[in-house]
């Protein structure tokens, strides 16, 4: 996937090509799994009520001037009253290749993209390894990591005015 950061339409020969941003997928990989069943056989003879608990960050780490793994957290607990039936850790991960983007592009690209491309991935295996512990199949909704990204943006945002506003007090 290209993307051209270049929005001018009448571009003459003198004038020097904008860089164009470059944005694409290297490899997809498992970087780590667990599954927990604490109750054993116990949670299979109990009359379920299910409470689905999901927890998601990102980490993101620079490999080299224009490679960044982006690793995918994704921890499911599922309990039922007080016990946990089960607990699935997925740790998706990807390297990605990007150019000719700065700062506020980049993170939001690294942030946003990244995770939307590696979330189906790390859904299945989540899937798959609910099935294989003996329990019924666990669909898990879409995320908007657009919207998770701009409102760590502006909790970011108020709590810099905060402190910046508590700063001016003292």
């Amino acid at each position: 996937m290209t993307y051209d950061t270049d929005t001018s339409t009448d571009q003459s020969a003198a004038e020097p090509q904008k860089a164009q941003a470059q944005f694409a997928l290297q490899r997809l990989f498992l970087k780590d799994i667990s599954f927990e069943a604490p109750l054993g056989a116990k949670a299979f003879l109990k009359q379920l009520k299910p409470q689905v608990n999901q927890d998601i960050s990102s980490r993101i780490n620079k490999l080299n001037d224009e490679n960044y793994e982006v690793v995918l957290n994704l921890t499911i607990t599922v309990k039922s009253e007080e016990e946990t039936l089960y607990l699935v850790e997925v740790q998706q991960a990807g390297i990605f290749m990007v150019k000719g983007l700065q700062d506020n592009q980049l993170a939001q690209l690294l942030n946003t993209q990244c995770p939307n491309i590696l979330f189906p991935y790390a859904r299945e295996t989540v899937d798959n390894m609910v099935v294989k512990g003996g329990f019924p199949p666990l669909m898990l909704p879409p995320i908007n990591f657009d919207a998770l990204f701009q409102q760590a943006v502006m909790q970011a945002k108020a709590k810099a005015e905060q402190a910046a506003s508590t700063g001016q007090e003292h």
